[in-house]
């Protein structure tokens, strides 16, 4: 089994599929949401990442096929006055799932925030995503909460028509 973790090139037709091929299987996970990705989203996303300032991609590849993938952005803390990476979708294609393949995906985004100098990488998990978070959890990550029981952060969100 040879595994490859490669930084995408927006340009390369065969990273651009590939990223949609692995989104796609996310979206239609139960943890994804159980729906594909739309039309739109399928003939458009690439470019659209290519246009984000601050936006990459890291691929997994099994045996060269598309594995997983972390979709990140870079984003800005203004309390350490530094830039940050989110990993806005994390993925491992189900049959992949067991090979280490998170790790060595969170390895490289660290990698990569690293180079740039940023203070952290941020990421969401699902409260009922118990095998993700236990992933995370192995790589360093952990809930955010502040000293003086205030509780833990939550995600939120409002969905604009």
């Amino acid at each position: 089994m040879a595994i490859e973790i490669k930084l995408a090139d927006y340009s390369n037709p065969r990273h651009g599929a590939d990223l949609i091929a692995v989104l796609r299987a996310y979206a239609n996970d139960v943890m994804g949401g159980g729906e594909d990705l739309s039309d739109y989203a399928q003939q458009n996303l690439i470019a659209s990442l290519a246009q984000q300032p601050g936006a990459f991609t890291v691929l997994a590849y099994v045996d060269g096929k598309p594995a997983g993938l972390a979709n990140c952005f870079t984003g800005f803390s203004t309390f350490a006055c530094k830039s940050l990476i989110n990993i806005h979708d994390f993925a491992v294609v189900a049959e992949y799932r067991g090979r280490q393949l998170s790790q060595l995906l969170l390895d490289r985004v660290e990698q990569i925030a690293r180079e740039r100098d940023c203070c952290k990488v941020t990421l969401e998990v699902l409260q009922g995503n118990t095998v993700a978070q236990n992933a995370y959890r192995k790589h360093g990550f952990e809930g955010y909460e502040l000293p003086g029981g205030q509780g833990h952060a939550l995600f939120w969100e409002k969905k604009l028509a």
